[in-house]
């Protein structure tokens, strides 16, 4: 699996982490392991310029997903088929006051929203609400098992 993180904030971020969590999320979805994607963190403005470019909507916005090759999660027997995930931007100062308001950790908003984000690359969405409902279980079970395999060694 090759995971590319690109931080052009000041914003320190722990690479490691983040491949971990995504790495964990296609091993969970049956990725197949040539997968490729790439995490970008991106100031308020840049964020602002895309959330107005590609959703005609102000302001900016924590995360957008950006899929390439329209993959969709694989099964043990059936992993999915090699490719291009896609791209995620992450604006860690939005995650940050986000994270603050929902009363957790920074990171943990950052990871939530990384696992989110590949849950769109791979075609979920929350648009209606059995979708959502999906998604959400989906996305939280994900990232508890996550959080949970970080303190193991």
């Amino acid at each position: 699996m090759t995971i590319e993180i690109r931080n052009e904030t000041t914003y320190t971020v722990d690479e490691t982490e983040f491949v971990d969590c995504a790495r964990s999320v296609f091993e969970a979805m049956h990725l197949h392991p040539a997968t490729e994607m790439s995490i970008l963190f991106v100031d308020e403005e840049a964020m602002e310029k895309l959330h107005v470019q590609w959703l005609d909507l102000p302001g900016p916005t924590d995360v957008m997903s950006f899929p390439m090759d329209e993959l969709i999660p694989g099964t043990a027997e059936h992993p999915a088929p090699e490719g291009l995930l896609g791209d995620v931007v992450l604006c860690p100062s939005v995650a940050a006051k986000q994270a603050a308001e929902a009363g957790h950790s920074a990171i943990e908003e950052m990871l939530l929203l990384t696992c989110h984000s590949i849950l769109h690359l791979l075609g979920y969405d929350h648009m209606e609400e059995d979708e959502r409902k999906v998604m959400f279980d989906l996305q939280r079970t994900l990232l508890l098992t996550f959080l949970a395999s970080r303190g193991k060694s």
